[in-house]
């Protein structure tokens, strides 16, 4: 089995063709046009192409590729960055696959749980309404760009994606010095739900993704216990033997980091994983803190 990944340098690409090789099947990578590797399928998320006769013969696609997010402020042309290669990116892959005279049988597509926007303590799921908000805006945009494909007769699962526990993961990355030091806090109140999931069952989750045809659509890849940020913060602390015991303002956040501090830092997804616990996936790392110690000992 023959299946296209984009994105699949960064981390989570990486990890889900590193799975799918040591499974038997093999990766041909989507790559941009600066990139060396030749034997890749080449696609330029900025003007929206992609090499469609490359990309025939493939079974299946997934597709995670994206501007990062993390940044100090984003400037307005960070966020089109962000937008663009996640838009335009998809409806290229999307438009590509359609044209194809043998088309892959699934195709699955990241997007994030961004797209709820802040919604406090309301329970959400994989069939939740998107939200509001820049990034509920993006990621909306990102999965309709994806239609083509499915309109061709594709399956198509948009794999709604959790911040990821990872040693390598921004946010697990830029936490880790500040709490070392005695300097961690949550965010504001720290009374909103801030889904994650690990690595390895986001791995899981994109593997189930793409072999259960009965599986499409939006698809939450989050832990199936949701957690607070004070309580993720704080779990992070205890792993780290550092206390956490006093808030960072949310005014202060707001002040320092503009959008991102109420996008990313203060904004609330009381999110489970409904579809993939009704599907059966059982989760390798539910728990926080061991998610936690288990990605900071590897890493």
């Amino acid at each position: 089995m023959r299946i296209a990944v984009s994105g699949s340098s960064g981390l989570i690409g990486s990890a889900i063709a590193a799975d799918l090789c040591a499974g038997g099947r093999e990766v041909v990578p989507i790559v941009r046009p600066h990139d060396p590797r030749p034997d890749g399928v080449r696609w330029d998320p900025r003007l929206g192409t992609i090499d469609h006769a490359a990309l025939e013969g493939v079974d299946a696609v997934v597709h995670v590729a994206g501007e990062p997010l993390a940044a100090l402020r984003w400037s307005r042309a960070k966020r089109r960055r962000i937008r663009n290669s996640r838009v335009r990116g998809t409806d290229a892959l999307a438009r590509g696959i359609a044209a194809m005279s043998r088309k892959p049988a699934v195709l699955v597509s990241a997007s994030a749980v961004g797209v709820y926007g802040d919604r406090g303590d309301e329970r959400l799921d994989d069939d939740s309404q998107p939200g509001r908000g820049f990034l509920a805006d993006v990621a909306r945009d990102w999965e309709a760009a994806a239609r083509p494909a499915a309109d061709a007769g594709v399956r198509v699962v948009f794999l709604r994606i959790a911040p990821v526990v990872d040693a390598r993961s921004p946010v697990i990355a830029r936490m880790r010095l500040p709490l070392r030091l005695g300097l961690g806090a949550w965010f504001g109140a720290g009374r909103h739900f801030w889904p994650w999931i690990a690595l390895a069952d986001l791995v899981g989750a994109a593997r189930m993704a793409l072999d259960r045809d009965d599986l499409q659509g939006p698809l939450v890849a989050a832990a199936p216990h949701p957690v607070t940020n004070r309580e993720f913060v704080t779990t992070f602390g205890r792993v780290l033997r550092r206390p956490v015991v006093l808030p960072l303002p949310a005014p202060l956040l707001r002040a320092a980091l503009g959008e991102i501090a109420q996008e990313m830092l203060l904004s609330s997804q009381r999110v489970v994983p409904r579809k993939l616990l009704d599907a059966g996936y059982q989760f390798q790392r539910p728990d926080l803190e061991a998610a936690l110690r288990a990605a900071l000992a590897a890493g």
